[in-house]
């Protein structure tokens, strides 16, 4: 496998998600008791929106990745399963959020960002994938 655009896109939106999702979460709205000055609702919105496009286009350019040299199904990895959890969790946060249910929204939101972004980085690096082959190669 080579670096060809997609997986650049591809690459480019998950590291971008992987810094953006802390400012995300630390700007988020605060809680009910928390003083008017730790919320900051425009920053959590501003970076809230762009970390979920960020993870849409990760999420929606993993479908054209493939890799047939792993074990697959039609060249789609194990790895390829956060694609629709992705798109569920994105889903069911925002309904969440509509619903005024925060807590919820927030629970999925951070989960999403540690099992989106830090577990499947985490995984990409294996010497088996294509990043960890040229990170561990000699």
């Amino acid at each position: 496998m080579q670096l060809t655009p997609l997986i650049a896109v591809h690459m480019s939106a998950a590291l971008a998600a992987v810094a953006l999702g802390p400012v995300a979460l630390w700007a988020r709205r605060g809680h009910a008791g928390q003083r008017l000055q730790s919320q900051r609702p425009r920053l959590h919105r501003a970076a809230g929106y762009a970390w979920v496009t960020l993870m849409l286009v990760a999420a929606l350019s993993a479908i054209f990745i493939r890799d047939f040299r792993l074990p697959n199904i039609a060249g789609y990895t194990a790895i390829h399963l956060l694609v629709p959890v992705v798109l569920g969790c994105l889903f069911f946060s925002f309904r969440a959020l509509l619903r005024g249910d925060i807590r919820r929204h927030r629970r999925l939101m951070v989960w999403l960002y540690i099992g989106g972004c830090l577990v499947a980085g985490a995984f990409t690096l294996l010497p088996q994938r294509y990043l960890g082959g040229l990170l561990w190669a000699s």
